[in-house]
């Protein structure tokens, strides 16, 4: 069960931090590249050996997102906008489990998305583009739609959007990976003070 609790909390790190970047580079138009290169390749793994294969066999990159959690679980509220954007991606993966047809899409054009990653990189911005232009030909489809809020003239750069789409891309992959796991909203209500365990385990153990 520890063991199961902890694939969950870094499932669960890996929609936060998608989310705290979406605000960042909404906000900023800057993303801190280690935490952006692990949530971005994680939407290119789908098919992972462990948990932690997803971001990048190490827990490190994900510091962003944990420590974040760590505030969330802990009921502190700075992390407002980003604790809206992670529940929508919640919400929107559990609308794309019921698409069978709109996963296959995707898995497809992931696939070769993930190609052209080999052949640039996976945060190269025609990559990114890509990523962002397979979240606006399906999941922006759903009637519910995640309002991202920032500064004008960052959201106004078809980059930033392209950013800002790919990043909600990977939120949802991870929430998928969470829901796989045995994660559930419940867990949030009744398993916070397990979960804030977890969060704290795994960032004792990060190494600096």
């Amino acid at each position: 069960m520890s063991k199961n609790l902890q694939d969950i909390t870094l499932a669960l790190a890996g929609v936060v931090q998608a989310a705290i970047l979406v605000e960042q580079v909404a906000k900023t138009g800057q993303v801190p590249q280690d935490a952006y290169k692990c949530s971005i390749q994680s939407v290119f793994d789908l098919n992972p050996a462990t948990t932690l294969d997803v971001y990048g066999g190490t827990a490190r990159d994900l510091r962003i997102g944990l420590e974040a959690l760590r505030d969330m679980l802990g009921g502190q509220h700075k992390h407002q906008e980003a604790t809206r954007y992670a529940l929508g991606a919640l919400h929107l993966q559990k609308k794309l489990s019921g698409r069978r047809d709109m996963l296959n899409t995707i898995a497809t054009r992931i696939s070769q998305a993930a190609s052209q990653a080999e052949h640039f990189s996976s945060t190269h911005d025609n990559v990114i583009g890509n990523l962002g232009q397979i979240y606006s030909e399906t999941i922006s489809t759903f009637r519910f739609r995640i309002q991202v809020m920032g500064d004008y003239n960052y959201l106004q750069q078809p980059r930033i959007a392209s950013q800002i789409r790919a990043l909600l891309l990977a939120a949802i992959r991870s929430a998928m990976l969470w829901r796989q796991l045995g994660g559930n909203r419940w867990q949030l209500l009744l398993q916070r003070k397990a979960l804030a365990a977890e969060v704290d385990k795994l960032l004792r153990n990060l190494p600096y």
